[in-house]
């Protein structure tokens, strides 16, 4: 790993909310580091994933779905997160949905100008498309507006072209020594990971009832000798909300805490024992101080 041709670089993943950033870094490290769902919007944080080879070392940054719309504190946050990182990276992988380009995707275009790094474009989710006849004009279209580095097919979920993705990066990367050390896969605490994987369950469970005014803070995180204790605290914005998130006679949260319990035991090895309660906590998403104290850097 100290080879003088090794090579070492941060690799932003950015595009309009739903592409399948948080799969295809997943796919990429070989483990569930990202939560993902169906949902838009579900990302809300800059999240680096260390992936190390023989030869390399690629840091990738995942972030929020660049989105227009939405005024408050918590897409702001969401806009600024994914943006900042453009700047500060190696190469970054632009992810657009094959056979479909929005207002959304020319927006993220658009914060490309006057980058200096190289710019790949993924089409992704061709795995769908089946009419493969569209795709080639469809890919000389979007390839025609931006002088990009590469452009790749490729499937986030099943992992076509993945592996030619990784080859090609490495070619963009510098040489340089690794940042982290071989067995560290991300810059995230474990609180920070649980949090995450109940935040998951909660926006899965919920499907379209409720809206993104929900968040998950670690109250108690202890490891005893046989078994980690964990007490989460599920932030909604009404008490209507709170009613939805419970379910009849509770049956939705303890859905929520067994699905999250059995992903934390698999993250981090060990029994849990993860007890949930939900609080109201109004206006939270729309408030900068309230953002900052949760955990999300609003700078």
């Amino acid at each position: 790993m100290t080879d003088q041709n090794f090579k070492c670089g941060y690799v932003a993943i950015i595009g309009r909310p739903n592409m399948g950033k948080s799969t295809l870094l997943n796919h990429m490290l070989g483990l569930k580091l990202s939560i993902t769902s169906r949902k838009p919007q579900t990302t809300r944080h800059q999240i680096l994933g260390v992936k190390t080879v023989e030869n390399g070392q690629f840091i990738f940054v995942d972030t929020p779905g660049i989105h227009s719309g939405g005024n408050r504190a918590i897409n702001r946050y969401m806009n600024r997160a994914a943006s900042s990182v453009i700047h500060d990276v190696d190469v970054v992988l632009f992810l657009v949905q094959a056979l479909k380009w929005t207002d959304e995707d020319q927006l993220v275009l658009n914060k490309l100008e006057g980058v200096d790094v190289p710019v790949i474009l993924l089409v992704n989710k061709v795995d769908r498309v089946s009419d493969k006849d569209k795709l080639l004009p469809f890919i000389s279209e979007i390839s025609g507006k931006y002088d990009f580095a590469n452009v790749i097919p490729i499937s986030a979920t099943q992992g076509d072209n993945v592996q030619q993705l990784e080859n090609y990066i490495l070619t963009q990367l510098p040489e340089a020594p690794p940042s982290f050390q071989e067995d560290e896969f991300t810059d995230r605490s474990t609180r920070f990971l649980v949090a995450e994987i109940i935040r998951e369950k909660l926006v899965r469970e919920l499907g379209n009832e409720l809206p993104y005014q929900t968040t998950v803070e670690i109250e108690q995180y202890k490891d005893e000798e046989k078994i980690t204790r964990i007490h989460a605290l599920i932030l909604v914005e009404t008490k209507g909300q709170k009613i939805i998130v419970i379910g009849d006679k509770g049956a939705r949260l303890k859905s929520i805490g067994s699905k999250a319990r059995k992903d934390i035991e698999n993250l981090i090895d060990r029994k849990v024992f993860l007890q949930l309660w939900v609080k109201v906590k109004s206006g939270w998403s729309d408030s900068e101080a309230s953002l900052r104290s949760l955990g999300y850097d609003a700078d």
